[in-house]
């Protein structure tokens, strides 16, 4: 499999390429294509969340951690005592920090149901879902990070693939077949908790009609 830095790499130029040609017809701002730029980068480590002691576990959940005490300042800004809401945020922080990433670490298994296209769909729904509900990006510009971190987790499941070719032995290695897959099998479980999270995100994602447009736009300019 590809190593951390390869996964970083291929990941920033692939959307670095993307978002830069989307700012170049001026379907996005400079600002925009940074913000999609960065969300492709981090989809090239996601599908290694599963990974016990990979580096990519360590930054998504001090990201998620991050997320979590900037939600309860948020929050106690409107609706807690000023002495509680620093309290409460540590709290946040150090509970996501450590003992979810450490049970997060011990539930999963790596390169099973998170190693799949299914969850990076699902990986990619959620970011949609956030960018919308909590950082109030308009549809279109959800839709997309949504689409750029499908995208770079696509590229890490990619990678990981290629890698399990040797060209000089001129033979597949055992790992061939366990990256770039739609879902895991058998796990019946796991893919019906990511189908749910699918189906759930999905409701409650925002309509992706401006982002069609825009494509049907840019589809319409190129041709021309």
């Amino acid at each position: 499999m590809a190593n951390f830095t390869t996964h970083i790499q291929v990941a920033s130029i692939g959307s670095g390429v993307l978002a830069g040609s989307l700012a170049w017809s001026q379907a996005i701002s400079l600002p925009e294509a940074t913000i999609l730029w960065l969300t492709g980068t981090l989809g090239g480590i996601m599908p290694d969340i599963d990974a016990d002691t990979s580096r990519s576990l360590q930054i998504i959940f001090r990201l998620l951690s991050i997320l979590a005490t900037t939600l309860v300042l948020l929050y106690g800004r409107l609706h807690l005592p000023l002495l509680n809401t620093p309290l409460i945020a540590s709290a946040a922080y150090f509970t996501v920090r450590y003992p979810l990433c450490w049970g997060f670490a011990r539930l999963t298994v790596h390169r099973a149901s998170l190693h799949s296209l299914l969850a990076n769909t699902v990986f990619a729904i959620m970011t949609v879902v956030l960018s919308h509900h909590l950082f109030h990006f308009t549809n279109s510009l959800a839709w997309l990070m949504g689409g750029f971190m499908f995208i770079g987790a696509a590229i890490h499941l990619l990678l990981d693939e290629l890698y399990s070719i040797d060209l000089e032995g001129r033979r597949l290695k055992r790992s061939f077949g366990s990256a770039f897959k739609v879902m895991a099998w058998p796990a019946i479980l796991p893919n019906t908790a990511l189908l749910a999270l699918l189906m759930l995100g999905y409701w409650l994602s925002p309509s992706p009609k401006p982002l069609i447009a825009m494509l049907q736009q840019l589809w319409l300019l190129s041709i021309i």
